[in-house]
């Protein structure tokens, strides 16, 4: 057991995440049963953004001087209509909002398409692929990739064979959409990289969520027919979605990884695959071959090896003594 309680209580919320996250791929499952993809992830990234309107509102007040925070004068009474130069414009972190947001609607609309043709546990495990894969993208942006990123991957890569392929070298439609997912997501992840030391990390989900929920919303009313059965139906996978996944799930990743070491965040992240396998099996009776299991072995295993090796490396150099 860990002898510091912040670290503990920080590893039990990534390890909260993690569960919540693989149990919403079973209702991801469940809720394109009665609704569109498209309506089914707008709505719970909606959804997901309410929950972190009170968040962000506490803590505009708590950052507000306490001057600022005296009632304004009613009506109009001293103010003045502001020149064309100081009328608000589009920031910085409203564009990075859009960016980052654009890329998890091409990444949760992938996912949400493949998880509708596959189970919940493949589903889990390919998407989970993208922490191996985000390192190798890297490589296109100058980053050089340790020999461990490239074990993780061999793995990752031999695991998902066993785990996908129908035959000699043929997957289904919806474990490949869900790994043209893992790609965007890696994306994704490099995007918010970039963008998020410069940027409040909540304001910054929220405009993303509120950009996904918006072209997915978009790309519902042009492909899809939705009534109001089919979101009484979808409800309560659209609810866990939405204020657990996206809501409660986020938060608790935020919060969990300011005292989780980069090992145990690694360790701890990648049990949502696990978990959706699990949920799969209780949940929707979905079993996995002995054939598939290997496969899902491999892929955890190129996963830790790709997080736990590099961060290990550091940490025993670190213990070294300087030259001088």
């Amino acid at each position: 057991m860990h002898s510091d309680p912040l670290r503990l209580r920080s590893d039990l919320l990534l390890l909260l995440a993690a569960l919540i996250w693989g149990f919403a791929f079973v209702a991801q499952r469940t809720g394109v049963n009665h609704i569109g993809s498209m309506a089914f992830t707008s709505i719970r990234f909606f959804i997901g953004g309410l929950v972190l309107l009170p968040i962000i509102v506490a803590g505009e007040r708590q950052r507000r001087p306490a001057g600022e925070r005296k009632r304004r004068p009613a009506g109009n009474a001293g103010r003045r209509r502001p020149l064309l130069s100081e009328r608000p414009r589009l920031s910085r972190r409203h564009l990075a909002g859009i960016l980052v947001g654009v890329a998890l609607f091409a990444g949760a609309t992938l996912q949400q398409l493949g998880v509708a043709r596959t189970t919940a546990g493949k589903g889990g495990f390919i998407t989970s692929l993208y922490v191996v894969i985000v390192p190798l993208l890297g490589l296109a942006l100058g980053r050089r990739a340790p020999a461990a990123t490239w074990a993780g991957a061999l793995l990752a890569a031999v695991g998902l064979y066993f785990l996908t392929m129908q035959g000699a070298f043929r997957m289904g439609l919806g474990d490949f959409l869900v790994l043209l997912g893992a790609f965007v997501w890696a994306v994704h992840m490099l995007l918010l990289g970039h963008f998020s030391p410069g940027h409040d990390p909540i304001k910054l989900a929220f405009t993303q969520f509120m950009v996904c929920a918006a072209l997915s919303g978009l790309a519902a009313l042009l492909l899809e027919t939705t009534t109001l059965a089919m979101l009484r139906a979808a409800a309560p996978a659209i609810l866990y979605t939405g204020v657990c996944s996206v809501g409660i799930g986020y938060t608790l990743q935020v919060v969990g990884q300011r005292h989780a070491p980069p090992a145990d965040a690694a360790i701890l992240m990648s049990m949502e695959s696990v978990f959706a396998v699990l949920g799969g099996w209780l949940l929707l009776g979905e079993q996995l071959t002995t054939r598939a299991l290997l496969g899902c072995a491999l892929m955890l295993a190129g996963i830790l090896v790709s997080q736990l090796w590099p961060a290990r490396t550091r940490a025993a150099a670190a213990t070294l003594p300087a030259e001088h």
